[in-house]
């Protein structure tokens, strides 16, 4: 039987909702189609199997990050104490605001490349405008919130420049890296310029029970990340543009607002990334987050994010960073040296994309 367009979309709809989106959505679907015996049947031993995979599926990378650190424990005695758990949570407070702001990125099936960038036209912004050892500038908390404004100012620009210029995420965020690259460098003085604001320096030297405000506020920012995608419009419409955008499209979604917000969520979030590692400095520094941007999005997908889109979110990006922490710093405890530690932390993401994508293989029909 021929199927009109307008029924396509929906069978396409009720597809992804089965096996991305929003499984409650789909479960009720099913139920008030009146399916036939024989078929409702096989329709619950499906969903009792995706159910499975699924609790399977979210439940790995916890499973493994257990697995590390037991195997660490056993391994070293100073892996498991007090010190190294907050030495653990210091090192991965940084990472972890960049992997979530690049989360909301990727769940919708796009990439951004410019966080580096980002921070370092940041921290450079940032160390000459609050009270430093360069200038007379002592903006304060307004210096802040305008290194602030240069983050989202980026991130604005590499939404709109991908929507409405059509061109690949990749490409846009690619060329706004070396752009920020350029301007921490052209902002550059002659000499180091060193933080001398207590505002910004205190985020980084005071302690509460043995941990800096950088790591309360990173676990703030998971929390508010976490409720923004599952209990919003923007969270739910982020889910469904990285299921199946032309699905979204045709439920007269519009895309483009929650693309261009998720970009600008990713820019403010490499802006925090950047005063925080100014702050971890006491100085702006145009290299500042070299090297952060691959870990970052191999953190998110180590910990469940799909780089196609459609599946993610906030936990298990914090979960990611944490497995790339304890296996740097189990590795360090044991003595293994900096290749070795290369060599199995590429093994790891390897790993982990295998294991996430491995249930969507028949549905590929070109990997590229």
């Amino acid at each position: 039987m021929v199927k009109f367009p307008s029924e396509q979309i929906s069978d396409r709809s009720e597809s992804y909702l089965e096996s991305v989106a929003m499984p409650e959505l789909s479960d009720s679907l099913i139920a008030t189609k009146g399916t036939q015996p024989g078929v409702s049947v096989r329709r619950k031993r499906r969903m009792v199997k995706r159910d499975g995979l699924r609790a399977l599926k979210q439940s790995g990378p916890a499973a493994a990050l257990l697995l590390l650190c037991v195997g660490f424990s056993l391994a070293t005695p100073k892996f498991a104490t007090i010190e190294n758990l907050q030495t653990l949570l210091e090192t991965s407070a940084v990472p972890l605001l960049l992997a979530v702001g690049i989360t909301f990125v990727v769940i919708q099936g796009s990439i951004d490349l410019s966080v580096e960038g980002i921070t370092a036209a940041v921290s450079m912004s940032l160390s000459l405008l609050v009270a430093n050892g360069v200038n007379t500038n002592n903006l304060g908390l307004t210096g802040v919130l305008i290194a602030l404004l240069v983050g989202l100012i980026f991130g604005l620009g590499n939404g709109l420049i991908y929507v409405f210029g059509r061109l690949p995420s990749l490409i846009v965020t690619l060329g706004s890296w070396f752009v920020g690259l350029g301007l921490a460098t052209l902002l550059f003085p002659q000499r180091l310029s060193q933080i001398r604001d207590r505002l910004v320096v205190d985020l980084a030297l005071n302690r509460f029970w043995g941990l800096s405000p950088i790591t309360y506020i990173a676990l703030f920012v998971v929390a508010g990340a976490h409720i923004l995608l599952k209990y919003t419009e923007f969270g739910r419409m982020t889910y469904a543009i990285g299921g199946d955008e032309s699905v979204a499209q045709a439920s007269g979604i519009k895309v483009w607002r929650y693309k261009v917000l998720a970009f600008c969520f990713s820019g403010l979030l490499a802006a925090v990334s950047g005063i925080f590692l100014t702050a971890q400095l006491g100085y702006g520094e145009a290299n500042t987050g070299e090297g952060m941007l691959f870990p970052a999005i191999s953190a998110a997908v180590v910990g469940g994010t799909l780089l196609s889109g459609g599946r993610g979110g906030a936990f298990q990006t914090t979960i990611g960073v944490l497995i790339l922490a304890v296996l740097t710093n189990g590795m360090i405890q044991i003595g293994a040296g900096p290749y070795t530690r290369q060599i199995i932390e590429g093994a790891a993401i390897i790993v982990a994309v295998a294991a996430g994508n491995w249930h969507l293989r028949s549905k590929l029909r070109v990997v590229k």
